[in-house]
């Protein structure tokens, strides 16, 4: 039996829009491993229908990449031989050079190689996959599926379009078993920092949902517990009868994915966690900062209002760190517009989501 390998070598929301076309790969009948960057395996082994979850630290990708570490690229093109893998499929963004993972999986002696670039890939590439127009071509999903399909697997059904995980998911903690239902989460951080919230605008938001009678759990990763607290203090000073629960740093990822899926709603800026949300088929409030565009990044395949100033000027930069004094994209999203935003995809009633369409070929946000 031959194997495929797919390759994402990005972070945790990257990894959970590459699931389609992992699942469609996995469609040609052989096991399909996932090669992943150490900030996305996580979401790797959440994803249906990967065999085994590779690791390596690109010096080419990454908020914060590594150097460059020849034991550890020789030893990866030595696994990936040993493997001996009939097909090769090297997902990347829209603005990511797949050449140099394309290399490798050459020197690997990997028989068919295929990706998306716009460089000239020499012999390296035996599909080479162009994104359809506009530049860029549409969400990364269906970008990442279109790749798939270039290397063979079959065209997608609508359903197949879907972000998915592993079930069953684990248990939730204790105090969010005992809440009643329609609980919000605020996830406040972001992976890069021009896409999160202050504390103080965060906390702005948590009290007003808090007044709203909403249940608010705030989630984050172990380095976001200073932010998640100061956020908590802020709810609290301003809806001192409000429920704010904080569960930064004590959830791993799939741990996370129960929470999300437990919840009514989550309110989240554009990060793995709003595509983990999607993943798990909860409603978002996508407080989108413009610096990359909603319609490649929002999430997709769930109830969204997309909030945030989609037209400042940060609009496209990529920017790490905003750009503008006080961080306006998202700074002028008020309480009640996030209060609304809820309301409008609960039908206003705790505990009843709004129904989930179909994906047609978009991140179908509802505003």
């Amino acid at each position: 039996m031959g194997r495929t390998l797919a390759v994402r070598l990005d972070s945790d929301g990257d990894v959970l829009l590459t699931g389609p076309a992992v699942r469609s790969l996995a469609r040609l009948g052989n096991p399909v491993d996932l090669l992943a960057s150490p900030s996305g395996a996580a979401a790797a082994r959440l994803l249906p229908d990967v065999a085994e979850v590779l690791e390596y630290s690109a010096p080419w990708s990454g908020f914060r990449p590594p150097p460059v570490d020849r034991e550890a690229t020789a030893a990866l093109v030595a696994d990936l031989a040993a493997r001996s893998y009939d097909l090769a499929v090297v997902f990347t963004s829209f603005h990511q050079s797949s050449l140099p993972m394309a290399l490798l999986a050459r020197l690997a002696g990997i028989d068919r190689v295929v990706a998306t670039s716009e460089d000239y890939p020499g012999s390296l590439l035996d599909v080479r996959h162009r994104r359809a127009d506009p530049p860029g071509g549409g969400h990364e999903v269906e970008a990442a599926l279109e790749l798939a399909v270039a290397a063979g697997a079959p065209e997608p059904a609508p359903a197949d379009l879907r972000l998915a995980v592993r079930r069953p998911l684990p248990e939730l903690p204790d105090e969010l078993s005992a809440l009643p239902d329609g609980f919000v989460v605020l996830h406040p951080g972001a992976s890069v920092p021009s896409r999160g919230l202050t504390a103080e605008h965060a906390g702005a938001l948590a009290a007003g949902l808090a007044a709203a009678g909403r249940t608010v759990v705030l989630t984050g990763g172990p380095g976001e517990r200073g932010l998640t607290a100061a956020t908590r203090a802020v709810a609290r000073a301003g809806a001192p009868r409000g429920t704010v629960l904080d569960l930064a740093g004590r959830t791993d990822l799939p741990g996370l994915a129960a929470v999300l899926d437990a919840a009514a709603c989550v309110v989240v800026g554009n990060t793995g966690p709003a595509h983990l949300a999607a993943a798990v088929g909860t409603p978002v409030v996508s407080l989108f900062s413009p610096v990359v565009p909603p319609e490649r990044w929002a999430p997709y395949g769930v109830p969204v209002v997309l909030l945030g100033d989609q037209g400042a000027d940060c609009r496209g930069s990529r920017a790490r760190d905003c750009p503008v004094p006080g961080h306006p994209c998202l700074s002028s999203v008020s309480p009640s517009a996030v209060v609304a935003a809820v309301e409008e995809l609960t039908d206003g009633v705790p505990g009843a989501p709004a129904t989930v369409p179909e994906p047609e070929g978009g991140p179908g946000c509802a505003s």
